[in-house]
């Protein structure tokens, strides 16, 4: 994981700090986010979105400027993570060993 990348995901978890946070960055330019939080159930995905980007856009106002952002609810995740299957796959990793 890159600095950035690394700064990104302590950016969101200090600000959402029940969140499962992953970073990709495929091409070295762009970012992508997916954020899974039990905080969002009930929340509105423009809600959700800007829960994340707010404090994003304070901390990396020079450094980031293309940043693709997945946001679910731990409820939503449930239902949708068959979708995403390379996603799923790095939750798990990265969470559950």
């Amino acid at each position: 994981m890159t600095p950035i990348e690394q700064q990104i995901e302590q950016t969101i978890v200090q600000n959402i700090p029940d969140a499962k946070v992953l970073v990709l960055n495929p091409d070295g330019e762009h970012f992508e986010a997916v954020v899974i939080s039990a905080s969002f159930n009930g929340v509105s995905l423009l809600k959700q979105h800007q829960a994340v980007m707010k404090p994003l856009t304070d901390a990396f106002k020079a450094q980031v400027h293309a940043l693709a952002l997945k946001t679910f609810s731990e409820e939503k995740w449930a239902q949708r993570a068959a979708d995403f299957p390379t996603i799923e796959q790095k939750i798990k990793e990265k969470y559950n060993g």
